[in-house]
């Protein structure tokens, strides 16, 4: 099929923008390997540092095998993909290379979610067996269902939109965070608390992370990639707004990078402050935990509304998360990384959110290019009626319930089969030393690892 010059260069800009917003998902990558390295402790950064880059190279694999087919292989199937097509460079396929780039970057963020929940006392085997499940198969439904033009959630199909709608998950609360969370929740839980975490009366023990330089790196990184996973989204930067004064996809571009970055400042400051009222002082470590957990709620309804709900949504984010990791605590629940609160808790938050705060205006320009005669509901507050809304919550329990009973069993089975948790001699000693032939740092090694090594003999001896 030939195609005009105007087509060709309008194809030519929309791969280029998509690349490029595929390079800065796959960044996020390195940012969320350093904010995990600086949150644990020194004896197990290696091992974090390894399962990250496994997290992305094992999601890689199964997500080209498996994940990209369930996810958009089939859109007349409303729950799940089932066409394992070829993917084609040219511009009238249906999805290109650019475009499984794109949604590639997304999906190995899902299982760094995970990973950070179940940080410093899980088995390196079991990262092999979770997260190529979650990336090639869990993950992939939950997109078919929202993302995929003929999903059941889905709010940008042609017909049967449910309650008129769909559900707004514009770049991946519920599609993403929801889910890395929801996976993380149940690993955490069915291993336990890490050793020493809390004592015997339940009273929780601080494990602060060993570098807070890396935090802020990663934080800092996040947010750069940030920029690729929402803005990004307009997958097509070229689309053509028939009947409005807006001329295209762009007019909306601009706004959705300010809708990100205030609700993330929002979120950021207003935990740096109320986590200074709780607990007396000041710490950079909680203003990268609010700042994403601030950019995880957006990033649902980051197309739709306007910068002063941003604002809104990054502010109640944070009370969420304080929230949260409060009852975590209360509840002997340990997450090292916050990833269950933070992108489960926020990610939650953010779909409510948009079901409250979307504007008809902006809906119409991202779901259906702007398009004039369009009705359709949105937000609540904004006078849109419950449709949306509803839509909204229903996203958010299928999610919940859909990881729930699929990779609860997984990790359930691991642990069944001793392949989920390490050995407390050698949780004790550390993964690096104990799993990884020795430690990330050398002054750290050669300073702490003949005490180490000699506790970790003397449990080995012993049992």
């Amino acid at each position: 099929m030939e195609i005009s010059w105007e087509q060709s260069v309008r194809y030519s800009i929309n791969t280029i923008y998509l690349l490029f917003s595929a390079y800065l998902v796959f960044v996020m990558q390195l940012g969320f390997a350093m904010l995990c390295a600086g949150s644990v402790r020194a004896k197990n950064a290696m091992n974090i540092m390894l399962t990250n880059v496994v997290d992305a190279v094992v999601g890689s694999i199964s997500y080209y095998l498996f994940g990209f087919a369930f996810a958009f292989g089939d859109s007349s199937n409303p729950f799940i993909g089932t066409n394992f097509f070829a993917l084609k460079d040219i511009p009238n396929a249906s999805y290109d290379y650019s475009f499984f780039l794109f949604q590639w970057a997304f999906a190995i963020a899902v299982a760094g979610i995970t990973s950070g929940s179940i940080a410093e006392r899980t088995q390196f085997s079991a990262y092999l067996v979770f997260s190529f499940f979650l990336s090639g198969f869990v993950y992939p439904v939950v997109v078919h269902w929202v993302w995929s033009s003929g999903g059941w959630l889905s709010s940008s199909s042609s017909s049967n939109l449910m309650f008129g709608s769909g559900a707004i998950d514009f770049a991946g609360s519920g599609v993403v965070h929801l889910v890395g969370a929801v996976a993380g929740f149940w690993g955490s839980f069915i291993e336990g608390p890490r050793v020493g975490r809390f004592d015997a009366f339940g009273k929780p023990m601080p494990m602060r992370g060993h570098n807070a330089t890396l935090v802020v790196l990663g934080t800092f990184l996040l947010w750069f990639g940030w920029f690729g996973f929402n803005p990004g989204s307009f997958d097509k930067i070229l689309v053509a707004y028939p009947s409005t004064t807006d001329q295209g996809n762009w007019t909306a571009i601009g706004r959705t990078a300010v809708t990100t970055t205030l609700a993330g400042s929002t979120a950021g400051i207003v935990t740096l402050f109320g986590r200074r009222l709780l607990v007396g002082h000041w710490d950079a470590l909680d203003v990268c935990n609010g700042l994403i957990g601030g950019f995880v709620a957006i990033t649902s309804g980051c197309s739709v509304v306007e910068p002063w709900a941003a604002i809104v949504c990054g502010f109640c984010a944070a009370w969420v998360l304080i929230g949260l990791n409060i009852l975590a605590v209360k509840l002997n629940f340990d997450d090292p990384l916050e990833a269950t609160q933070l992108h489960g808790g926020c990610g939650a938050w953010g779909l409510i959110f948009t079901g409250l705060f979307a504007k008809e205006e902006f809906v119409i320009q991202a779901y259906n290019s702007g398009v004039s005669g369009v009705v359709r509901p949105y937000g609540l507050i904004m006078g849109g009626g419950w449709g949306l809304l509803v839509c909204q919550v229903i996203e958010v329990l299928v999610i919940v319930t859909w990881v729930t009973v699929t990779m609860g069993p997984v990790f359930y089975a691991l642990h069944q089969l001793g392949i989920l948790r390490i050995p407390i001699d050698e949780e004790i000693a550390g993964l690096d030393i104990s799993s990884h032939g020795g430690y990330a740092y050398n002054a750290h090694q050669e300073e702490n690892q003949p005490r180490f090594y000699a506790d970790y003999m003397r449990m080995q001896e012993q049992s």
